[in-house]
């Protein structure tokens, strides 16, 4: 092959090249500018926008606006049940803590997260500002909600297992002190339920949290993990109590419930196997509002 031949075929190869750059937009080979530049701007599809979660559902107020009451979900909605643990610490027990009791239970939640259940926890004010690494961890893990248990887990309603209890006239400012908590800790997979310390409430204190737009969240199963030594009794009593749509409610705190880890390990594959699936509260009452 000649010069003159070697040199026609290698611009022609380049002319190629070029060619290829410029169906492809090669930096430095395209005009910018020019209908062409407007065409192709036109046809970059514009950014997906990603609407944003659902809120958590809540149900209608009760009679004269007073705060509703949701105790279970359906019971022809299928075989599932939420597991709820009481994040408990009083307002008071600031110096046993310093002193070395302890009110988590880190152990119970790393096991939840081991067998993959899902959970509501009921966390008091009090408990979120002694451990706001947890409660932020907790509170970051979509397995898991997180609810206001009220911030002193002082009684709502009188007598109550011998609280102290709350005035009617500071009741909304406990439970908001208690989401203040959650929000300087940094929780953030909040839930607008509420859980009365001890489960004691009357009319009036549904009256005086109705401003909040809480739902109260009580139980249908008293796991009786509270102050227990006997994991398998816990175990047996849930057992026997869980139904469809069923709502328990245990402790997350080693100082009161120290048994409730080893009671959950019975329950969860015993459950599993009788054909229950776990769920939050969140999930009860969405399907219960259907």
């Amino acid at each position: 092959m000649t010069y003159s031949a070697r040199k026609t075929t290698a611009l022609t190869v380049l002319g190629v090249v070029l060619g290829g750059l410029t169906g492809c937009g090669g930096h430095g080979i395209v005009s910018t500018d020019g209908p062409q530049a407007e065409a192709r701007t036109a046809a970059v599809a514009p950014p997906r926008v990603h609407a944003a979660p659902a809120p958590p559902p809540t149900l209608a107020p009760g009679p004269d606006g007073r705060t509703p009451v949701f105790e279970h979900g359906a019971r022809t909605g299928g075989k599932v049940v939420a597991l709820t643990f009481d994040a408990d610490m009083t307002a008071a027990e600031g110096p046993r803590a310093a002193a070395g009791e302890h009110f988590d239970n880190p152990g119970l939640i790393a096991l939840l997260r081991e067998l993959k259940v899902p959970a509501t926890v009921f966390m008091t004010g009090r408990w979120a500002d002694e451990y706001p690494a947890q409660a932020r961890s907790i509170g970051a893990d979509p397995l898991f909600e997180v609810a206001n248990h009220s911030y002193s887990h002082y009684a709502f309603a009188s007598p109550c297992y011998g609280l102290p209890t709350v005035a009617k006239d500071d009741m909304r400012a406990d439970a908001a002190r208690a989401t203040a908590s959650f929000r300087k800790a940094g929780v953030r997979n909040t839930v607008p339920y509420f859980r009365f310390p001890g489960g004691c409430y009357d009319d009036a204190s549904l009256s005086a949290l109705a401003p909040e737009r809480m739902t109260a969240v009580q139980w249908d199963v008293i796991s009786g993990d509270a102050f227990a030594t006997n994991p398998d009794a816990v175990a047996d009593q849930v057992l026997d109590g869980v139904r469809p749509g069923s709502l328990v409610v245990m402790h997350c705190t080693r100082s009161a419930a120290p048994v409730t880890d080893e009671a959950v390990s019975q329950v969860v594959p015993e459950l599993r196997s009788r054909g229950y699936r776990f769920v939050k509260v969140s999930d009860l009452i969405r399907a219960a509002r259907r």
